[in-house]
């Protein structure tokens, strides 16, 4: 299964004033990263009814460690978990790898997105392309979010008990 990858730059007004990354500001992040997904690489696949319109119905965050600001990009790899009928869910990753390959896990979460149709104000079903499309992204054993097995990156979540 392929995920997409996407470098998100950070910005100043990012920061709140704890000097993190705001918990708001990631919801922006999973957006840039779905819409270079769904909106940019899916139509270069010849998958573009998604740009038509979409909406979400639901996210679900795990907030695993503080995201500090600095000048390089974080990275946002972006899969699919399930594909309905007239909905599916991407999962994410917001994270850094080392160069020895270890993985700092900022952020785990999940989106449901419904196709919708602008102009008839409905709900519409997943295209045979479409479908096609995320089915390269698609890995329906992790429905959480989480890489399957992957338990190491595992952390406290922000401002629990120590």
């Amino acid at each position: 299964m392929a995920r997409h990858i996407y470098a998100c730059p950070l910005r100043w007004s990012d920061m709140d004033a704890f000097g993190h990354v705001n918990n708001v500001v990631f919801l922006r992040y999973l957006e840039e990263a779905r819409i270079d997904f769904m909106f940019t690489q899916a139509a270069a696949a010849g998958a573009g009814e998604f740009a038509g319109g979409s909406v979400v119905a639901r996210h679900e965050i795990d907030y695993k460690r503080p995201l500090v600001h600095r000048p390089e990009p974080v990275t946002i790899e972006t899969w699919v978990t399930k594909i309905g009928g007239a909905s599916l869910t991407v999962a994410y990753e917001i994270k850094d790898t080392a160069e020895d390959g270890t993985e700092t896990v900022y952020v785990r979460a999940s989106t449901v997105v419904v196709p919708y149709d602008l102009a008839e104000g409905r709900p519409r079903r997943i295209s045979p392309v479409e479908r096609e499309f995320l089915g390269r992204f698609t890995d329906e054993g992790s429905t959480d979010g989480h890489s399957k097995g992957d338990r190491s990156l595992d952390a406290e979540p922000v401002g629990a008990a120590a």
